[in-house]
């Protein structure tokens, strides 16, 4: 099964992680998911698979969760849910789903735990991070 990877291109988290299923050799499924939206069992889906309450998948800058009143402490998750169905940029992102299971990929490392093999190395984000060593190993980083 090829990687899916639910993606916004205009996110830089987004594209790093297409990016590292690229050159690692992966044709992935890519769903632009603010164009296609999400259906009821899509989003559960990814969202138990993934061990997340939709509290937890919620993308609380750069969308509008603080102005439709989703970050209060009263607001349900079933509240929540409902919003990002009709709301897709409220899901957080890239959630990409591999034989090895489901992940909320941020930070974009977060990816190498879904994959059996790595891009060569040296391989960097776009902000010129560096994620793989010249000998192929993993880069740990605080972001």
């Amino acid at each position: 099964m090829p990687p899916i990877i639910f993606h916004n291109p205009d996110c830089g988290t987004s594209r790093n992680v297409l990016a590292v299923l690229e050159a690692a050799g992966y044709q992935p499924e890519v769903v632009e998911y603010l164009t296609v939206g999400w259906t009821r069992e899509l989003l559960l889906t990814l969202l138990t698979a993934s061990g997340l309450t939709p509290r937890q998948a919620l993308r609380e800058s750069k969308s509008p969760a603080k102005a439709l009143g989703l970050l209060e402490a009263d607001v349900s998750d079933e509240m929540i849910f409902a919003a990002m169905l009709e709301t897709p940029v409220l899901v957080n992102r890239p959630f990409v789903v591999t034989d090895r299971g489901v992940k909320l990929c941020r930070p974009s490392e977060i990816v190498f735990d879904l994959i059996d093999r790595y891009p060569p190395g040296p391989f960097a984000r776009e902000d010129g991070q560096l994620m793989i060593d010249a000998e192929g190993r993993r880069v740990t980083s605080g972001s």
